[in-house]
């Protein structure tokens, strides 16, 4: 039997923007189901507590859509016993590796030219209408293992936000979820406290200033423009969400069928 999460957000300590998606309602008037569907920030500095609440969720799979480069940064996921662990990522290595190195490390001129100007959110913008146009082959991936076997499960990715977020979003719109919910439940990923800790170089007079943190936002904030432009991309790209996870996922409606029959109430 499914593990019943608490309604309260439990307090994880190592491991950031953990939640359950169960209660989001659909367009038909179902809800997904509680302790099925999990989404939070990497699971690297996970505390024995974060992993003995972990384990309690009763874990089939964990989605981990982190590459090389941030499991090389953060250090790989805590150990669950029993949970298949399913890396799949969603952005190559070195795909912008200088970017990410200027945003650890560069200083404030650096800064401004990558992400002045509205610079940083266009950056984010194009690589979410580039993970639905691109990554077909991996979200096809997932929602077959969710509608096969793959639950209860947990996606992330570094700060659960942006991969893991269109990840989640994706399966959300399979299972017919209305899109004013996916949206509101993204933009839970905007909180404060939820936030991946970026870490800089340098002292915190210097490398956090409230500057620094400015130019920073775009990039560890969720806007809803963000998610927008990746729904955008489904409809410019295949028309509508129906044709966009037939023809380009290969998700035929008896997998869809299966998917609600295991993930709704």
């Amino acid at each position: 039997m499914t593990q019943q999460v608490p309604s309260t957000e439990p307090e994880l300590a190592g491991v950031r923007n953990f939640r359950d998606v169960g209660g989001l309602p659909t367009v038909d008037g179902r809800r997904v189901r509680h302790g099925v569907l999990f989404r939070s920030g990497h699971l690297a500095h996970a505390t024995e507590e974060d992993a003995a609440f972990l384990a309690s969720l009763g874990l089939h799979t964990i989605f981990d859509f982190r590459n090389a480069a941030d499991q090389k940064l953060e250090g790989p996921d805590v150990d669950l016993p029993g949970v298949r662990n399913v890396n799949l990522p969603l952005s190559d290595p070195a795909d912008g590796a200088e970017f990410w190195r200027m945003v650890r490390e560069g200083d404030l001129d650096q800064l401004r030219a990558i992400l002045d100007d509205g610079k940083g959110a266009a950056r984010m913008i194009a690589s979410y209408r580039a993970m639905v146009r691109h990554r077909t082959a991996e979200h096809s991936r997932v929602l077959h293992a969710l509608a096969d076997d793959s639950v209860p499960a947990l996606m992330h990715c570094a700060a659960g936000k942006d991969r893991a977020g269109v990840s989640i979003a994706v399966t959300l719109l399979a299972l017919g979820v209305e899109r004013e919910a996916i949206v509101s439940d993204y933009l839970e990923s905007g909180a404060r406290h939820r936030r991946y800790k970026v870490r800089r170089s340098g002292s915190a007079e210097t490398a956090y200033t409230p500057e620094v943190m400015e130019l920073l936002d775009p990039l560890f904030d969720a806007r809803a423009e963000y998610l927008q432009a990746a729904f955008a991309s489904i409809e410019e790209t295949w028309g509508d969400v129906d044709a966009y996870l037939t023809q380009g996922l290969g998700f035929a409606p008896e997998a869809r069928a299966r998917l609600r029959e295991r993930l709704l109430d």
